[in-house]
């Protein structure tokens, strides 16, 4: 048994760039983890007994009769992942820089954060492609799909280009000054999913062209960024705003806040961030009035991921 008693970790909280819905379907993303971090605190017990203390609830148990709240779905069903190879329980303190309503993939960095700590405990490696295989588990079996994109991005930080298999995560220069702004209010991802789903019934064909061009504008946008051309970035964030709205995941507001987004001559380029009706919209610059009518978050590019201390 290791002489350390508690574990430290922190995983950034990401955004997504580019790429929504059509990752899902193989085809590339862009993402970022950003400078908003979720903190985990983990101490040893001498029995097995869990104890879970968050801003989204408590939970106590033991490792062989866990509770139930869906609340602390994914942080539950991670201790569930390794309960039987846990040698003994822990007190579990979750704190988080920014709020589970505002989409900056909170559930992607707290199931990472906690999956490297309940790998040290199991005295098992935590090298980052190892994390995020066991993340992306935990994942799957919470919300049934997900690409992963977010996960990479807290797991390896800075940004990135992702595709899902075969799997590739490649790194990426950083971008200019982003602004997010927060519409107040967000849908489920499943939810948007299954929406997508339902309305791409008999017409196939014509959403895997979607799809396709999705991706075509994906690669260009990678390619823009390399070369850090922003305003050709710009351009290509409007064009995939426009294959977003006709995927049906626009609404009014976010058409709102995107109309002034692109009315204002210091804004490059914007689109929604993220699976759309609700949360967020991103942009290359800033516009002072819109951020007195939605929330602005201050968000930059971080390129620090996954970091883990024993003590």
């Amino acid at each position: 048994m290791n002489e350390w008693t508690g574990i430290r970790v922190s995983a950034p909280g990401s955004i997504m760039v580019m790429g929504e819905h059509a990752v899902l379907f193989g085809h590339r993303a862009i993402a970022c983890a950003v400078n908003r971090f979720m903190h985990l605190h983990l101490v040893r017990r001498p029995d097995r007994e869990v104890h879970v203390r968050s801003a989204l609830g408590n939970a106590s148990g033991t490792l062989d009769a866990l509770p139930q709240d869906e609340n602390l779905s994914f942080v539950l069903a991670t201790i569930g992942l390794f309960a039987d190879r846990l040698p003994r329980g822990f007190e579990l303190d979750i704190e988080s820089e920014f709020s589970h309503t505002v989409g900056l993939g909170s559930s992607a960095a707290v199931t990472a954060a906690l999956v490297a700590a309940l790998l040290a405990c199991c005295d098992e490696g935590t090298a980052p492609e190892y994390v995020f295989d066991r993340a992306l588990a935990v994942i799957h079996q919470v919300q049934g799909r997900g690409s992963g994109t977010d996960l990479a991005a807290s797991v390896y930080g800075g940004l990135i280009g992702y595709t899902v298999a075969p799997r590739r995560v490649d790194p990426l220069p950083g971008l200019p000054p982003i602004s997010l702004y927060y519409a107040g209010y967000k849908t489920r991802t499943p939810d948007v999913l299954a929406r997508v789903a339902q309305s791409s019934v008999g017409l196939e064909p014509l959403y895997s062209g979607l799809y396709a061009l999705m991706h075509s504008t994906t690669e260009a946008a990678e390619s823009a960024i390399r070369a850090q051309d922003w305003p050709q970035l710009g351009r290509l964030m409007n064009l995939y705003q426009g294959l977003m709205d006709a995927l049906g995941v626009n609404d009014q507001t976010l058409a709102q806040m995107i109309y002034r987004l692109r009315s204002n001559p210091e804004v490059m380029g914007c689109k929604i961030s993220g699976s759309g009706l609700g949360d967020c919209v991103l942009a290359l610059g800033n516009d002072a009035a819109l951020a007195q009518d939605f929330q602005r978050i201050e968000v930059a590019v971080s390129g620090q991921g996954l970091r883990l201390e024993r003590y």
